[in-house]
């Protein structure tokens, strides 16, 4: 099978929620799912009003299925509102 690039859209409650924070513990839960600690990327969007988006793209084995598992544990993190994947791309090579 191959790897899959995955982007997750993790959405904060508030513009005061400590993004920083919620990276770390989104990053330690990704680790647990994948189960490697592969190369992650990050990436703050601005949405509007001072809410900004924390985007995390990371790689995982096609075998592991779908990430609906991953999104639900992010969901729980304190001051997380929503989390959805945006992006989908099979890694070739």
């Amino acid at each position: 099978m191959a790897m899959a690039v995955i982007t997750l859209k993790i959405m904060p409650e508030s513009p005061d929620v400590d993004l920083q924070a919620v990276q770390d513990a989104s990053v330690q839960k990704i680790d647990v799912f994948v189960g490697a600690e592969g190369e992650k990327r990050y990436e703050i969007e601005p949405i509007a009003f001072g809410l900004k988006a924390l985007k995390i793209t990371f790689v995982m084995d096609e075998k592991i299925g779908g990430t609906e598992e991953l999104e639900a544990q992010i969901g729980t993190i304190e001051g997380v509102n929503s989390v959805e994947v945006v992006d989908v791309r099979r890694a070739i090579g």
